[in-house]
């Protein structure tokens, strides 16, 4: 495994349409392993391959809601969802800007496994939102491109008592 270079916004790469893996194959499983490694450096909690340079729809998801929470993801299509809710968002190929976004509070996702196996994920609340967010990496969207509003945390009062 390996620890790939994170594209920033404003590389071209990032607003093209990924295309589908046709066979999930060990050079596949690979990327999905640095992938995993690349997130997991970074402190993410999703990763889209065209972040990486690799125009493929692949993605890694680990919402951390519990033990072995990593999901790898090949072909990922959202089939279903329904329901609203508002949060802040970040990316790693936007250092140092969050903002609220409106997503879908359920999402059902089908895609392949790193085994070419079919599933169904049935997602609700933040795995729905990291879903959403990276599903839109693999069409060229960026969360900049859907937010409400810029999200500024209140600067912190130091009190001297």
């Amino acid at each position: 495994m390996a620890i790939r270079n994170i594209r920033i916004d404003g590389d071209p790469i990032l607003r093209k349409i990924s295309r589908p893996v046709d066979q999930v194959t060990d050079r596949i499983r690979v990327l999905l392993d640095d992938m995993a490694e690349t997130m997991y450096d970074a402190d993410g909690v999703g990763l889209a391959a065209p972040q990486v340079g690799i125009l493929r729809r692949v993605i890694v998801v680990d919402p951390r809601d519990g033990e072995d929470s990593l999901v790898k993801l090949v072909n990922p299509e959202i089939i279903e969802k329904d329901g609203e809710q508002i949060g802040v968002e970040g990316c790693l190929s936007i250092p140092e800007f969050n903002a609220t976004v409106k997503r879908p509070e359920h999402v059902k996702v089908k895609y392949l496994d790193e085994n070419g196996q079919e599933k169904i994920w049935d997602a609700h609340g933040f795995p729905a939102v990291i879903l959403c967010h990276e599903i839109d990496h693999l069409n060229g969207i960026l969360f900049k491109d859907k937010y409400i509003e810029e999200y500024k945390p209140e600067e912190l009062v130091e009190i001297n008592d």
